[in-house]
Parts: structure tokens; sequence; C-alpha cells
């Protein structure tokens, strides 16, 4: 049986994501930094008839949390198939590039860039254990330098420069993991769920959560001619190769 870790999964797109890959017959860790919540989440599955599940206490700022996630998955499962780097902040509302504090960029980069090169390098030797390992990072349309430069793109007016700054930076830590892994059968993408309706959103937005998370999954079952190294946000960009970083 196919496995996955899926990061910040005891609500919302990352539950969502847990769900369709436990359909697809995989077993699946959901990582939650709260483990109580994290069980909750795997009840509510289970009452979907999805039995392939355990929780996983992951606190991605914590590189003690880390480790003992490693440990407790590699008990479990010789290999890992599948991780989905879901879990993010968005660092609150009120964000501006000249009066943001830098312990709102600390604690949303310790988050969003640094619990994900975190995560990935703990359980990258799990992963190669895989005939097809397979990353995605959860990233955002409102990363993209390309849109954000063009100041008169009224589609693209809304900013929030701590919050786009981390994501950003996890496009380029995608890119350069998946130069280093090309010569592999590891596929790393960065893909935008598109703007959801969840609590991160406060329940505004144009994509359900089941959208958001059958965009994620499909690049987590990639095969192996599948890209490695792009960014991918169907929401906005149908075509993937018009997809500006």
């Amino acid at each position: 049986m196919k496995s996955a870790l899926v990061t910040g999964a005891n609500k919302g797109i990352g539950l969502e994501v847990a769900k369709l890959l436990a359909q697809q017959g995989f077993f699946v860790y959901l990582g939650s930094r709260s483990l109580a919540a994290g069980q909750a989440a795997v009840a509510q599955l289970r009452a979907l008839g999805l039995t392939h599940l355990a929780a996983v206490q992951l606190d991605v700022t914590s590189p003690e949390s880390i480790r003992a996630a490693r440990a407790t998955i590699g008990a479990a499962t010789p290999g890992l198939d599948v991780l989905i780097n879901n879990a993010g902040i968005s660092g609150g509302m009120e964000q501006a590039a000249r009066q943001a504090r830098l312990e709102q960029f600390r604690s949303v980069f310790e988050t969003n860039v640094f619990g994900v090169a975190g995560v990935t390098q703990a359980f990258l030797d799990l992963l190669a254990q895989s005939a097809q390992p397979r990353i995605v990072n959860v990233s955002t349309a409102m990363a993209s330098l390309t849109l954000y430069a063009d100041f008169a793109n009224e589609n693209f007016a809304y900013r929030f420069p701590v919050y786009q700054a981390s994501k950003t930076a996890l496009n380029m830590y995608t890119v350069q993991l998946a130069y280093e892994l090309r010569d592999t059968p590891f596929k790393v993408n960065a893909v935008c769920p598109g703007y959801t309706r969840t609590d991160f959103t406060g329940h505004q937005g144009s994509s359900t959560v089941e959208e958001a998370g059958q965009r994620l999954v499909k690049y987590a079952l990639l095969g192996p001619d599948g890209p490695t190294g792009q960014y991918f946000s169907e929401e906005y960009f149908p075509a993937p190769a018009t997809c500006p970083w």
C-alpha cells in the first residue's frame, strides 16, 4: 500500500487532501500540530468508511516534533510515496512592507518556509524508498513576482507582503529541490489550490475545498513523465505553460 504524509491535515484543504488520497488507496498520515485535532480528523474520515489513516503530532516549526513524527512514521512504514507540505499561516490581514514587524516576518517564514524545508529534509530518506516519490508544496498565485510587479493589474490588487514573500521563497525552494533531484524519480512541484473558502480565508473565495483538494492531489499522482520544478495555478491559469512564477 502506498503511503502519504499531509501536514496541516486536521481541517480545510489538508483534510480534503487526506480524504482524497485515502480514497485512492493510500495509507495517509495526518500531520497536525494538535494530536487531539488530528485524531478527531481521522475519526471524521473513518465515519466515511476510510480506514487506512493515522494521526501524527507534527508542529512544523518544532525540530523536535519533526524528528518525533519522522520516527513514528519510519517505525510504521519502510517508505513514503507522497509528501504534501500543506501547513501554512497568513500572518494576519494587516500587512505592509513598510510597517510589518520583523517578528511577523519571522513567524510566517518559520511555518511557510523553514517548516517546509525541515519536514522535507526529515522525510527525504523515506521518500527515496518509493519508486515514484512526489512532493507537493502548497503555494499561491499571490507569490508570483510577475503578477505583482504589474501595478496596474486590478485582479491582483490585494497585497500581503509578509505572506506573499514567504510563498515566493517557498517557490524558489521548490525549484532548487527539484533541480537537485532532477536525475531521480522524484517529482517536486508548487501548486496553488485556488482562493478557497476555508478558515484561512475567513470562508471567502472562489473555490470549494473539494476543488482545491483535487488540484493538489493531481500533482501527488503524477506519472513518471510528469513535470517537476514547476508552479501550477489552475484556477487562474488553466494552461500550465502560462503560469508565471
